[in-house]
Formats: C-alpha cells, structure tokens, sequence
C-alpha cells in the first residue's frame, strides 16, 4: 500500500539582494549627515566621508556608516579612497556633496583666496572624486542594471546675485561638469543627477560664509521657513531610488519663500 502523505518541497533560502552602497562625501555635517542618515534608513550600506574625523566617528555610532577621513582636494587622497573601496566591495552610486561658500563680497572687493578654496572643494573636488569612482559605478552598473552619479550642486548655480559671484561662478562649473558628464556617458549604465538647493538652513554653512558671525548668519533665514538638511536628504533618496530606466537630470528645490536667488518673501508665515 502506497503512502499517501503529501510530499513537500524541499525549503530553500530566499533569495537575497546585497544592499546597495554609496559614498557620500562632505559627509561631517548638514546635507551631508542627512543623506547618511536617509540612505542608512533606507537600508544602504553607506561610506561617509569629510575631513572631520571626529564627526564621522559619531556619525558611524549613531548609523552604522562606514566613516571615512578624506580630503577631496588631495589628489593622493581621493586615489587612496578608490583603492579601498574596490578593496572592499565596489560602489553603486557616488553623492557629491562636499564644497561650500566663502564670502559675500563684490567683484572688486573680492578675496582671491577664497574665491580659489571655492573652486578647489566645490568643482575641482567633485571632479576629482567623480573622476576616481567613475570606473566602480560602471562595474556596478553593468552587473546590477543601473549606478548613480549625484552632485548637489545649488540655486546659485541658475542665476547670478551681488556679492555671491565666487559662488555663483563654482556652482555653475560644478552644474556644468554634471551635464557635460550626462552627455558624454550617455548610453552607459551609470545616471547621471543633479539637486540644486534653494536656502537651506543647517548648522554651518552660512556660519562658514560669513567667518564664524552667528548674527549675519541667522539673519539669512530670518522671517520666512527655509529649508531644511532633511528636505534635500529625501530629494537625494527619492532620485536614487526611480526605476533604472528613469534618470532625473536636475531637480530645484526650494523653500516656498524663495522665488529665486535674491527673492525671499519674509513675514508672511510661510
């Protein structure tokens, strides 16, 4: 007499997708601390790098980033960080968010140093990074579908306002780089983003522009809600996260306040 028990397949593991990886640089602070944050939460393994050691120490505690000391105007630098992440899995999308703003000086007034320290970190550091990495995306990207190249960049990359030109001049190289880029891979399985703040609040960054004046820097943002680290953090996810066959060339996202550079409507309660 034949057994008559149902015969059950064999269990097997389910099938699992390694998380995906990205860097993050200018990592220590703001816009950047934010996208580890987001990423991390969105289940990415995440390397986060700045210069502030310190910072990133604290960053990986609260997260479970991977901190990294770099400098991106350090050429020995960014070749060393390349190394170790092909070392140690490779890389699927790449934010490019270190750089800054110094000074709010007129043309002829202008600090050439600071004008200089501008290019270094916001155009030639993204260059730099972009340009080391580019290889490990494309392998990620040919063996995954798709890798992504994010530079935030900012409104002041769109349009001209007094005292800002340094600014101005840094920001739309950096765009320029990010399109130029686009063109020149298109076809590749490496997307190419751009997200362009308006007025962001965050601890530091008007503190830096204006050399530490905590008064000045406040006042940016006063009589009106401007943005915050968080809104531009989700913007950056958000594009990372569209189906392979969508890239989102550029995204402007600015406070309801702000119809551009030098228009902000204060004392409405908006």
């Amino acid at each position: 007499m034949s057994d008559s028990t149902p015969q059950t397949a064999p269990e097997t593991a389910p099938r699992t997708t390694p998380p995906r990886r990205a860097l993050v640089t200018g990592a220590s602070s703001g816009i950047g601390a934010a996208t580890v944050r987001r990423l991390r939460a969105d289940g990415w393994d995440v390397v986060a790098a700045a210069r502030r050691a310190e910072r990133l120490e604290a960053l990986a505690a609260e997260t479970g980033c991977a901190p990294y000391a770099l400098d991106v105007t350090d050429d020995g630098a960014v070749a060393a960080l390349a190394e170790h992440l092909a070392a140690t899995g490779g890389l699927d999308a790449l934010v490019n968010n270190a750089g800054g703003a110094l000074g709010l000086d007129r043309v002829e007034d202008a600090d050439v140093d600071g004008w200089r320290q501008m290019y270094e970190t916001n155009v030639l550091g993204t260059l730099r990074v972009t340009k080391a990495l580019l290889p490990l995306l494309r392998a990620a990207g040919t063996a995954t579908g798709v890798a992504d190249v994010v530079t935030v960049t900012s409104t002041a990359a769109q349009g001209a306002y007094e005292g800002g030109a340094g600014y101005t001049g840094a920001k739309h190289a950096e765009h320029m780089l990010s399109q130029t880029l686009r063109w020149e891979i298109a076809g590749e399985p490496v997307r190419v983003i751009e997200v362009a703040p308006g007025a962001v609040a965050t601890e530091e960054f008007s503190l830096v522009r204006f050399g530490g004046d905590a008064r000045k820097s406040a006042a940016v943002y006063e009589g009106y809600t401007p943005l915050a680290a968080e809104d531009i953090a989700d913007t950056i996810a958000w594009t990372l996260s569209r189906p392979d066959h969508v890239n989102i060339d550029l995204v402007t996202v600015r406070p309801r306040a702000q119809a551009h550079n030098s228009k902000i409507v204060r004392g409405t309660g908006i």
